[in-house]
């Protein structure tokens, strides 16, 4: 079998009920163990991402920092951390946004991005998209010149890349 036919959905763990009822979670943990179908994985998201010849990718917390920095260090630009509050040091700005239940906001430092640097944002899996979209806004917030968004999963039936107003790159994804 060649890398090509590896299909990454069965090193990808479906754990029902978690974080709370109803909810059915991706585990990427299982894919991240198997350092084959890690690296097979690394490596199509490094395909999916060059294209977009990124300045830096911008790794949504906490998840994000998983496929970023592994994914920064092949494609040889720069890493920002988009946090929540209180996490960062120094001068940051901040987005905040509406929830289901709620609201929440993320955080920059101030100096992380030059006016115009070509950003990619990652994180693991886009559901309904409410985070990559404030992602996406905070980066517009300080210069930034978003190329695209990337993720491993993708939960198509929840219509997330439908609010994203840039390019999206996933590897799997599941009808939900």
């Amino acid at each position: 079998m060649t890398t090509a036919q590896i299909d990454l959905k069965q090193y990808i763990r479906h754990i029902p009920d978690f974080p709370k009822p109803g909810i059915l979670f991706y585990d990427i943990s299982t894919l991240m163990r198997n350092a084959d179908a890690w690296q097979i994985a690394m490596g199509r998201l490094a395909a999916a991402v060059a294209p977009w010849a990124p300045d830096v990718l911008a790794a949504i917390e906490s998840r994000g920092f998983l496929t970023a920095a592994p994914l920064a260090s092949r494609l040889g630009c720069g890493l920002v951390m988009l946090r929540k509050p209180g996490k960062l040091p120094g001068d940051t700005v901040s987005y905040s946004y509406d929830l289901e239940y709620g609201s929440d906001s993320l955080h920059i430092q101030a100096d992380a991005i030059l006016p115009g640097q070509r950003v990619v944002v990652m994180d693991d899996l886009l559901a309904t998209g409410g985070t990559l979209v404030a992602s996406v806004a905070l980066l517009h917030k300080v210069g930034a010149n978003v190329v695209g968004a990337a993720t491993l999963i993708e939960l198509t039936g929840l219509g997330g890349r439908d609010r994203l107003d840039v390019p999206v790159k996933t590897l799997v994804s599941y009808d939900e």
